[in-house]
């Protein structure tokens, strides 16, 4: 009997997952879905980090018996058996857009929300309630945010938008299950804002931070030639989800079921992970909360 949990990510500094193909002028653009164009951490690369935690968190170089039970065999090994852990790529749940007032604000819309709420029926969470639908150019978010201006405009970006509905019910789920911070869940609850579906593809498309990265002959202090190109990330505060399987041990030697597996990963995954690229940087440092189907 498998067991089943949600894993929760906040980025709290910029975060470049992966690599998408350059079609344009950055030359190493963020990992996209294909058919939304929605940013996504790749499942290979989660588990990969998982993997690299838990290791870390025993304290050895070598891979113990447990961990291969867990997240599969080394390559030389890896016909011998598969691991009992499975991870889907990370969703975007809600991306973080400048604001005119209250600093910034979380946007979501409802094909996130729809997705998230089918995704949580496929483990056993139960869907989302009253989600929220808007019209182009309008938004749901808390009567008394502090995004509103003239008491029910939002501008976000260079773009306005009329506040119509509520979305306490969304932004309520998504602060208590994202961030265990009380400040944190705080402002996700006033500064949520639910957007119609291309407005909010519109943001995630083209309000990224794009990054002029160089390297420096140190003799003239003067970039190397070819050593310029442009770099994307995610912002800081950018929220994604991933749903987590835990199975019974396939390994001979490690007779476990899939309860252990699940409170392995839960006992040895630390609070922050660094994920994607550029970490001697800073970058990619995520605020991670593992939370099994039956505490959603």
């Amino acid at each position: 009997m498998s067991e089943k949990a949600l894993l929760m990510i906040h980025a709290l500094t910029g975060l470049h997952p992966g690599s998408g193909t350059a079609l344009g002028v950055v030359d190493l653009p963020v990992q996209r879905e294909r058919h939304t164009a929605w940013p996504l951490i790749p499942g290979s690369s989660l588990k990969g980090v998982l993997r690299d935690a838990c290791r870390r968190k025993n304290g050895s170089e070598d891979e113990s018996k447990e961990l291969k039970a867990v997240f599969g065999s080394e390559t030389s090994e890896a016909d011998a058996h598969a691991g009992a852990l499975s991870l889907t790529d990370a969703r975007i749940l809600a991306f973080p857009v400048r604001s005119l007032r209250g600093v910034f604000a979380w946007v979501t819309c409802p094909a996130v929300l729809e997705r998230l709420s089918r995704d949580l029926s496929l483990v056993g969470a139960g869907g989302l309630k009253d989600i929220p639908r808007v019209e182009k150019e309008m938004a749901a978010c808390h009567e008394n945010s502090p995004l509103l201006v003239d008491g029910n405009k939002l501008v976000l970006e260079e773009f306005e938008f009329t506040r119509v509905k509520w979305a306490d019910s969304v932004a309520g789920w998504v602060a208590s299950h994202v961030t265990e911070d009380k400040a944190t869940q705080d402002r996700i609850r006033t500064n949520l804002a639910v957007l119609h579906d291309d407005d909010f593809t519109h943001f995630v498309r083209h309000a990224t931070e794009v990054v002029a990265r160089v390297g420096l002959d140190y003799q003239r202090k003067t970039v190397k030639q070819r050593a310029l190109f442009y770099q994307e990330f995610l912002p800081a505060e950018t929220l994604f989800y991933c749903l987590v399987i835990a199975e019974d041990s396939r390994r001979k030697d490690v007779k476990k079921d899939a309860v252990w597996t699940l409170r392995y990963a839960q006992q040895n995954v630390p609070a922050v992970l660094q994920i994607g690229g550029n970490e001697t940087i800073g970058k990619g440092l995520c605020a991670v909360r593992l939370i099994p189907t039956r505490e959603v």
